[in-house]
């Protein structure tokens, strides 16, 4: 009974292994150089929902690398994987929003509700880009807590490139805001990505 059923297990996860296989064939691929059989590869995965593939589609129509730059077949590719919760297609949608780009008309606030799902998942440029509009009031309502909390916690990520200077929010702020905003980016915890067709 027992090889019965690790026989029925390893017939469940072959085609996720042999997906996961063609995405690093085709990752492989394209840190070569060789563009387009990177596309060959992911555009079926892609096509049947896997969101690595999408972003990475995404990213190849933005640039222009391996096909002809085409910003609004990118953000068609980033919207499906952002849906799934892929922060950098999270993040690069509102990019899109923040810059209007890509078919779509300049929206801060569309900017801001796309950083921030990248933002709650622990993206930190998504992070740094959100407290830069709480701080500045642009797309959301300025607020120098929220600011303060998203800033440091890209810092605390690794984004030192920062272009907010945490002392130059703290400085418009009050002793017990910064304490507060201390205290919500101590008590922070990244949103779960959503579970992604493999």
């Amino acid at each position: 009974m027992k090889v019965i059923t690790l026989l029925f297990l390893s017939l469940l996860l072959l085609p996720a292994v042999a997906i996961a296989g063609q995405f690093e064939e085709g990752q492989d691929a394209y840190s070569r150089g060789d563009y387009q059989t990177a596309l060959k590869l992911w555009m079926p995965l892609a096509e049947q929902g896997n969101a690595k593939a999408q972003s990475r589609i995404g990213w190849m129509n933005w640039y222009g690398t391996g096909v002809k730059p085409d910003t609004a077949e990118a953000r068609k590719w980033y919207r499906r994987a952002a849906e799934q919760g892929d922060a950098r297609s999270q993040f690069n949608l509102g990019l899109m929003y923040w810059w209007g780009i890509g078919g779509v008309t300049q929206d801060y606030a569309e900017a801001a509700t796309w950083y921030r799902k990248a933002a709650d998942r622990g993206y930190a440029y998504a992070q740094t880009s959100l407290g830069m509009m709480y701080e500045h009031g642009v797309g959301v309502t300025q607020d120098l807590v929220q600011a303060y909390m998203w800033t440091s916690l890209a810092k605390a990520a690794g984004n030192e490139s920062s272009a907010i200077p945490l002392d130059g929010i703290a400085a418009k702020m009050t002793p017990g805001q910064i304490a507060e905003a201390k205290r919500l980016a101590s008590a922070w915890k990244p949103t779960p990505t959503a579970t992604a067709k493999p």
